[in-house]
């Protein structure tokens, strides 16, 4: 009787109690100071970075982003690495001897 009691405790609790949003955000985003911009949370000031290389612009840019949201993701969570969301974005091609490299830079949205 005693186990009944502690499973029906056990499960009461976690329905009182509030989940997380997302399961895999770290809580790190805390730590900058946001706002709202077209119905989207931002950063304000703080900016992520990536490059990445590809034989076309828009190969080097898949790639630059990508290395934005992989690190963006590792920090914060993958609610926060879409680089299609994020804010402030500039990005930078350089062209080399086998295609472009591309150098960019937003803040992250959610």
């Amino acid at each position: 009787m005693r186990v009944q009691y502690s499973v029906l405790a056990v499960l009461i609790s976690l329905m009182v109690l509030p989940a997380p949003t997302l399961a895999d955000e770290t809580g790190f985003d805390a730590m900058h100071a946001q706002r709202r911009e077209a119905g989207k949370l931002c950063m304000i000031d703080h900016f992520h970075y990536g490059n990445g290389a590809g034989k076309t612009k828009p190969a080097a840019l898949a790639a630059a982003a990508q290395s934005w949201a992989s690190f963006t993701a590792f920090e914060y969570g993958s609610t926060w690495a879409s680089f299609k969301k994020a804010a402030g974005k500039q990005i930078a091609y350089t062209k080399t001897a086998t295609g472009w490299n591309a150098d960019l830079n937003a803040r992250a949205c959610k």
